[in-house]
């Protein structure tokens, strides 16, 4: 994937990585489009990066993800990247008297349903590109979970699965596919606190590594990772799975 001279589509870009990888591409010449289900914040947006254009899109309604896949190819014929950004995170306690699937169906629907939609209604287009991106993001959380995050962590690792099988099928297609993994990053996905939590990696510093990770094409197997994020990613190959999960899962 070149960094610049792209036409893009990042789903879920009204806040978080989605909006700070929007502006990054933008600000390096792509003619990038993004969708959100808030229309005030699309505005917002796309008013303070001029040439930015944006769609309102709630990607559990059908009709309008139809919709919207024709308007962008009639627009967009040169699409050629997606960035399918869709994700919710929230705590859920098993053993609670009180538990009940409502978080992790919101959390399914989204993180996986969420991307397998936007793949559904744009691969169509990218496929007839000479060259063409299409990436996910993943988390880091894929590879040893936080126990805290069940369900969170496992749509992340469904993903991680499923686009390896995605990757193999498009090999003889020129569709790049990109397992984007961030670590715990300073934005709102568990909530405000999140944002400004010493112990999260400041969003600008890794939308700054990611790019250069893009701009080097070092994402060996199509995965975009930090090098602090290896020893996860290689804990059962390394034998250190059982130690790291009881690092970060303190008894």
């Amino acid at each position: 994937m070149n960094i610049s001279g792209n036409t893009i589509l990042i789903t879920g870009a009204t806040s978080g990585i989605g909006r700070a990888l929007a502006e990054a591409f933008h600000a390096r010449g792509n003619q990038v489009i993004i969708t959100g289900r808030r229309q005030a914040l699309l505005d917002d947006i796309t008013a303070k990066n001029p040439g930015m254009v944006g769609y309102r899109l709630d990607l559990a309604d059908e009709a309008r993800r139809v919709d919207l896949a024709a308007e962008i190819r009639s627009r967009f014929p040169a699409l050629n990247v997606l960035i399918a950004n869709a994700g919710i995170s929230q705590t859920e306690d098993l053993t609670d008297e009180g538990w009940n699937t409502d978080v992790a169906q919101a959390i399914v629907d989204t993180n996986i349903l969420g991307v397998i939609r936007a793949t559904a209604a744009f691969l169509p287009l990218l496929k007839t590109q000479a060259n063409a991106t299409l990436m996910a993001t993943s988390s880091a959380l894929a590879f040893v979970p936080r126990a805290d995050f069940p369900t969170y962590c496992a749509s992340k690792a469904f993903l991680h699965s499923w686009l390896v099988s995605l990757r193999h099928q498009l090999r003889n297609i020129p569709v790049e596919v990109l397992e984007l993994s961030p670590p715990y990053v300073q934005t709102e996905l568990t909530g405000v606190q999140q944002a400004s939590d010493p112990r999260a990696v400041p969003l600008a510093d890794y939308i700054h590594d990611v790019m250069a990770l893009l701009e080097h094409h070092d994402h060996p197997g199509g995965e975009i990772l930090l090098e602090r994020d290896n020893a996860r990613r290689w804990a059962e190959k390394e034998g250190t799975y059982d130690a790291i999960f009881r690092a970060i899962n303190p008894s």
